[in-house]
């Protein structure tokens, strides 16, 4: 016999039996989802939002609110329907056009579609780093402004798959090691995966696994217990020395016929045991009826807290103003991404003006710009004298040193890149990382992240080509520019000198919406005598124009390769010839300008264009007919030695065109 409404011992009972019964009713409705997790972890995010989140659903983007990050965000159906709920502007019908087209709830969060949402987690395991990028980010702007300003939790939801990614255990070993104490990752542990049983693909000790990174550990063994619950949140947010996980023990898909088994985990419920789960809880209102109880409890705690919370706020801000106005309009300026008042302006010294790498390079400007920038906030994965992205005069992030700018990210690409997107997630720093350029692979899942959340993101890639040399073909770079260059919604930038590079950084940090690569040198480049910021800023421009009026051949190149064809150049105009070059630093703004620019630079004579460049030729024939380029991993040698074997000289690639012409 199934439980009646007035069966409810209390508003917590019937508050989590409702989201529950509106979970099952979306996905239900949606013929698609997965009701298992958005069942099972019901009680923790109701006792997260209930009792402890700080945020105000009227004032979404508050700057000090508590962050909230679904890690496993295949239980999306759960986070719409507790904003729904908490007041943010997600209204019953979006919840019954769950999955739908164009709807604001899709099957995984999206940060940047819903209200409330504070970060799309993508794939398993990218939620835990981003959240702990946003933790990152809390300490260093509460060390720069003040815990007036800045003082707030980030809570993560995650599952079982998602720790079994690869990425949470180098987010884990970062937290742990950097002591971010106001990071809670609530683990939703009911012991099933898509395919079955957990057991049968891990059966680690998940406490001693994050007691080994100095984690504090929460147990709690009856997850489906609302006091339990809530008493072992509490007790994580006491500790002040560690981040803490709580594991919560659940039953996936409770009060289903096929509770606790992998059945409920990516597929609805159904009518029939839908219903049956609902009457398990007590709960037998129509589909999608809420009772106002259940509205009104969350008017009286988690919208009266928060507030409450951002009025005092306010008042404290407004005292700042009066106070300190300059640090106050510093504050209001840098809460967002938006950094283009203090970039904008920034000249070009004349001492970077010379023949060098581009990452020698890159490192100058990069200082450069963080000495107007006071919120730039980043390193590289263990490489940072190799690819220069140490601020100097700067100290390193630490715990005892949270003023710190330059972050030692230790040899983990994928999670520096992914944690970088939390921090911009987490708004008022302007964060880049670096890496070589092979080691794109690692990190390209977190820069499709970028490029869906529409973060500005900088990553610095060097290295870029076989002029690596002795390392050989595993770390020499074919087909990564490639890839990178097939994301939609990032800027690709391989900058032929300092003038290229300069104009890469400015339109780096002026990006609001996409994420920038800078791909960079390891050996010296000539400062080129025409290259010029505005024209690289349009992402191809006429480098050296031909010298006669009849255009015989334009060649195109990016980086190293544009000193390179400007040799293949004089070699044959000294012949005679008509010769253009092309440096295209940045195919995505290329792309970008008006048709009759594109070909006014390029040439109407699609057939008597070469592209040059030391990577795989796939994407380059769309403006060249004819490219010079490589369809093999690289050699072991001096870098000299293995360029000239694949036949990138002056002589061997001006005989070939000159054929074609």
């Amino acid at each position: 016999m199934a439980k009646k409404l007035n069966n409810f011992k209390n508003i917590d009972e019937l508050s989590i039996a409702a989201i529950r019964a509106t979970c099952i009713d979306g996905i239900n409705k949606a013929k698609s989802g997965h009701p298992g997790m958005c069942i099972s972890a019901a009680p923790i995010v109701y006792s997260l939002f209930k009792d402890f989140l700080v945020a105000n659903p009227y004032q979404s983007k508050w700057i000090n609110r508590d962050r909230f990050v679904m890690s496993c965000g295949h239980g999306s159906m759960l986070y719409y329907t507790i904003l729904h709920l908490a007041g943010y502007n997600i209204t019953l019908d979006d919840l019954k056009n769950f999955r739908q087209l164009h709807s604001i709830t899709p099957g995984h969060p999206e940060y940047g579609l819903t209200d409330g949402i504070d970060a799309g987690s993508g794939p398993l395991g990218q939620g835990i780093a981003q959240a702990v990028g946003m933790a990152m980010a809390e300490t260093k702007l509460q060390a720069m402004y003040g815990k007036n300003v800045y003082n707030h939790y980030t809570y993560c939801l995650c599952g079982d798959g998602c720790l079994e990614e690869g990425i949470s255990q180098e987010a884990i070993s970062f937290a742990g090691l950097h002591k971010l104490n106001k990071l809670i990752l609530l683990y939703d542990k009911n012991d099933v995966t898509l395919d079955g049983p957990l057991a049968q693909s891990s059966d680690e000790d998940v406490i001693n696994r994050f007691l080994a990174c100095h984690w504090n550990v929460v147990y709690c063994t009856k997850g489906n217990s609302y006091k339990k619950v809530r008493k072992a949140i509490n007790l994580a947010r006491k500790n002040k020395k560690a981040p803490t996980v709580v594991i919560f023990k659940t039953i996936i898909g409770l009060g289903s016929k096929n509770q606790g088994t992998s059945k409920v985990h990516g597929a609805p419920l159904g009518v029939e045991d839908g219903r049956k789960a609902k009457l398990s809880y007590g709960y037998d209102f129509p589909d999608f009826e809420i009772p106002t109880k259940v509205y009104d409890n969350f008017k009286e705690t988690f919208i009266a807290r928060g507030e409450e919370a951002y009025s005092n706020y306010q008042s404290n801000m407004a005292k700042l103003q009066k106070t300190k106005p300059s640090l106050f309009k510093e504050i209001m300026s840098l809460s967002t991404n938006n950094v283009s008042l203090y970039v904008n302006n920034l000249p070009l010294p004349e001492s970077i003006l010379k023949k060098n790498s581009t990452r020698n390079t890159s490192g100058e400007i990069l200082n450069l710009f963080a000495k107007v920038l006071p919120n730039t906030f980043g390193g590289s994965a263990d490489v940072a004298g190799s690819v220069k992205t140490t601020l100097k005069g700067e100290s390193d992030w630490t715990p005892k040193n949270r003023n710190g700018k330059n972050i030692n990210w230790g040899i983990r690409e994928f999670f520096m890149s992914s944690a970088a997107n939390g921090i911009l997630l987490h708004g008022g720093l302007r964060p880049y990382v670096g890496s070589f350029m092979v080691f794109a692979d690692y990190c390209k899942a977190a820069i499709r992240m970028s490029a869906l959340e529409k973060l500005p993101n900088i990553y610095l890639f060097s290295h870029d080509s076989i002029a690596v040399g002795e390392d050989g073909p595993t770390h020499q770079p074919i087909e990564q520019l490639a890839m990178l260059r097939s994301i939609p919604n990032l800027n690709v930038f391989r900058p032929a000198d300092a003038r290229e590079v300069f104009a890469a950084y400015k339109s780096a940090f002026n990006s609001l919406e996409t994420p920038s690569a800078i791909i960079l040198s390891r050996q010296d480049l000539p400062l080129l005598d025409n290259s010029n910021v505005e024209a690289a800023n349009k992402g191809g421009y006429i480098v050296s124009k031909e010298s006669k009026p009849n255009l015989n051949f334009t060649l195109i190149a990016s980086g190293s390769e544009v000193s390179l064809a400007l040799g293949v150049k004089k070699i044959l105009e000294d012949k005679g010839y008509s010769i253009r070059v092309v440096s295209m630093p940045c195919v995505e703004l290329f792309d970008a300008q008006p048709l009759n620019y594109q070909f006014s630079v390029l040439g109407n004579r699609y057939e008597k264009r070469a592209f040059i460049e030391m990577s795989i030729p796939y994407g380059l024939h769309k403006y060249a007919k004819h490219v010079f380029g490589i369809d093999e991993f690289g050699l072991s040698a001096n870098a000299k030695d293995v360029i000239k074997e694949f036949g990138f000289t002056a002589d061997k690639i001006a005989l070939e065109v000159e054929k074609m012409i």
